[in-house]
């Protein structure tokens, strides 16, 4: 028992490291995890109470369990045996394609990473590069509502923006997870996207087990009461204005919904921007035969450095305004109350019609509309056509332009004159040919609210 034992040195220090990982595992790790875990939970809790909708524990929930919450759910195990028999394949096999589905949809939402990180990179980002504006159409209506209620936010889709500046707008709300497209699954981005809680979808996808792990997990968010954003068009309006609304992720929510449960209340929200950063690659993408972007890194970041330079050298300057409408929120449980039977068209054509009617009439939309409409005018003229059509749009669609239609019309001339979609002709403001589909582009956001034309 006493005898020395030589051993070689590399098998010392082997056993040594197989030591040193055992009690690290066994002893060390779960200490520290738990230390963190305590002070996250502390955190959580000064955060909630500031938030008007607090974090709910299931956006706190380790991603393994909840992937494992989302394979063993009695729905997605159907799935998995009908996936199985309808492919001929073992039913493991199948259990392993829903285990990837899963791993690919489940956000690791860190409270941190969201709110001092995401936030103050949204609020930074967002005040850089607009004039971030901030309407509420019905605002008793948004503080009524139930605070048990799982509330998603309806959005119209018009740039990747969308996500910065609703996250910055919504930030004393909630936490929002969005639904992201496979755009966003690139490393590292993909890695920072569900640090903020927001989770990936296949939009095409087809495979009837796909879309039941897509399923299980928005009802189990739903139901948990986690604040969702979700865009129902699908994706970036190529052409401008609003596209018909694609019931997916909608159906999961109204198929799952319990009356005798939460509530699930639709908030409407219509952005709109004076300058949307992607307008010329939307309009190429509209013009062609797919939905191909044609934003390579390199010419995103060229674009961020000749940005830089112009602030820099004193030159820079915002894109004008951006503004977010959140409209009168609807309620699914008095919809279903009112019509019987699966009402998610309905849902859905009554979310759509209030973003519509919330979307906010900027100066370069209102300009573009303006000489679309009336052809080549004069600085008088377009100031009296747009004192006019501005007259019979309510106030909330216009903002603080509603008294002064001239500063609208001076700010949009100038916008899109920069841009060489307008050029002055002899006393007149003209299209210039080239520019012909950046104006279309624009006044396609608001045409369904402005009057007929001549």
């Amino acid at each position: 028992m006493t005898r020395t034992v030589e051993l070689p040195l590399w098998l010392f220090g082997l056993i040594v490291l197989f030591a040193a990982v055992t009690f690290a595992s066994h002893f060390l790790f779960p200490s520290v995890r738990w230390f963190f875990r305590r002070r996250l939970e502390r955190a959580v809790a000064q955060l909630n109470q500031r938030l008007e909708r607090p974090i709910q524990p299931f956006k706190l929930t380790r991603r393994y369990d909840m992937i494992q919450r989302i394979i063993y759910n009695p729905h997605v195990s159907q799935a998995i045996a009908d996936h199985a028999r309808a492919e001929g394949i073992p039913d493991n096999v199948a259990f392993q394609q829903a285990r990837g589905y899963a791993r690919e949809i489940v956000p690791s939402f860190s409270a941190s990473i969201y709110f001092g990180v995401a936030i103050r990179l949204a609020r930074i980002l967002s005040n850089a590069i607009y004039h971030v504006r901030l309407r509420q159409l019905d605002e008793p209506a948004l503080k009524a509502i139930d605070p048990e209620a799982t509330v998603v936010f309806v959005m119209n889709h018009r740039s990747n923006m969308d996500y910065v500046l609703v996250t910055y707008l919504a930030a004393d709300r909630s936490a929002l997870s969005y639904a992201v497209g496979e755009w966003a699954h690139v490393w590292p981005l993909s890695r920072l996207i569900r640090a903020m809680g927001a989770y990936f979808i296949r939009r095409k996808s087809r495979n009837a087990l796909y879309r039941a792990v897509l399923a299980c997990y928005v009802r189990l968010s739903t139901d948990a009461g986690v604040t969702q954003a979700m865009f129902p068009e699908g994706g970036l309006s190529l052409s401008g204005g609003l596209m018909p609304p694609k019931l997916g992720l909608l159906t999961y929510i109204t198929a799952g919904f319990d009356p005798e449960g939460r509530d699930v209340v639709f908030v409407p929200v219509a952005l709109n921007y004076d300058r949307v950063l992607e307008d010329r690659i939307l309009i190429a993408a509209g013009q062609g035969t797919g939905r191909r972007f044609n934003a390579r890194i390199g010419v995103i970041f060229a674009q961020v450095l000749r940005q830089c330079w112009l602030w820099l050298t004193g030159r820079y300057q915002r894109f004008g305004e951006a503004v977010v409408t959140f409209g009168a929120p609807l309620s699914l449980d008095a919809l279903q109350a009112e019509i019987p039977g699966d009402v998610t068209r309905v849902l859905a054509r009554r979310l759509m019609q209030r973003i519509a009617d919330g979307v906010p009439v900027l100066p370069v939309p209102l300009v573009a509309w303006l000489m679309l409409t009336y052809g080549a005018m004069t600085r008088a003229e377009i100031d009296a056509r747009a004192r006019a059509a501005m007259a019979t749009l309510p106030v909330s669609n216009v903002g603080r332009f509603s008294s002064d239609a001239h500063a609208a019309t001076e700010a949009g001339l100038r916008a899109l004159s920069a841009q060489e979609a307008l050029r002055e002709d002899g006393g007149r403001y003209v299209v210039d040919p080239q520019g012909l589909e950046l104006l279309r582009f624009y006044a396609n956001s608001i045409c369904h609210l402005m009057p007929p034309g001549p």
